[in-house]
């Protein structure tokens, strides 16, 4: 890629781009299953959790009322206790073990430095997504921050990135989009006309033949720490 980037756009994913939310949050899922089941919920710490993931498989990781469901279905009732033990305690220890991936602060300098319009792709709850980017003081990088939420499409579909390139003010041949989930994020991207870098993940044999085959415009990357390699 390198220098056929000068002055373009560069989009972020969130979660597991810019930082390593998914195993902050099975961390803080089990401190919260603990102080609950420790706190009068009658049923073994394991069987607890695994209620919970059917939960969050069945109504989804964005859903605000996990713990409300798992009290019903324990005890018959929600639980306003154990709910706010359970929530209260989620929220402590992810935020407290929340920090960006290693150089995310200086890819995010150096862009700007560059003169690269910068803005987030992102599917989950508009306000949750900006708690993350606020507390990790990465807020002020971004051009724009758009969620599935408040488009009403998720990624992979078009309408999101072409939603972002509209309010970016900026053409799909002139911007890149970074993200560690391959069909969600790059190819997403793009069936939308922008290139792809995926980073802090591995193409499988099938992924790796589909960008050969179709001439595709996508850099993979060990980590978004090399992102100032490419761009």
């Amino acid at each position: 890629m390198g220098e056929n980037f000068e002055e373009k756009a560069v989009f972020f994913d969130i979660d597991d781009t810019l930082l390593d939310t998914s195993s902050f949050a099975e961390l803080a899922r089990h401190a919260a299953i603990n102080n609950i089941v420790e706190n009068g919920l009658p049923i073994e710490q394991d069987h607890a959790y695994d209620i919970l993931k059917e939960i969050i498989k069945e109504k989804g990781s964005n859903y605000g009322k996990h713990f409300n469901v798992l009290t019903k279905r324990v005890i018959g009732a929600e639980d306003p206790y154990l709910i706010a033990l359970g929530m209260t305690t989620y929220h402590n220890v992810k935020f407290s073990l929340l920090e960006p991936f290693p150089r995310t602060i200086a890819i995010l300098i150096y862009l700007k430095k560059k003169g690269y319009q910068i803005g987030a792709i992102t599917n989950g709850i508009t306000i949750k997504q900006w708690e993350k980017l606020i507390r990790l003081n990465l807020h002020p990088f971004f051009d724009i921050v758009l969620t599935s939420e408040e488009v009403g499409y998720e990624k992979p579909h078009p309408a999101i990135f072409e939603e972002a390139l509209r309010r970016m003010n900026c053409s799909a041949d002139k911007s890149v989009m970074v993200g560690n989930k391959f069909e969600t994020d790059i190819i997403g991207a793009i069936n939308a006309g922008m290139a792809g870098i995926l980073v802090n993940s591995e193409l499988t044999y099938e992924q790796e033949q589909m960008i050969e085959n179709e001439k595709l415009d996508v850099t993979v990357l060990h980590n978004i720490s090399d992102v100032d390699t490419v761009l």
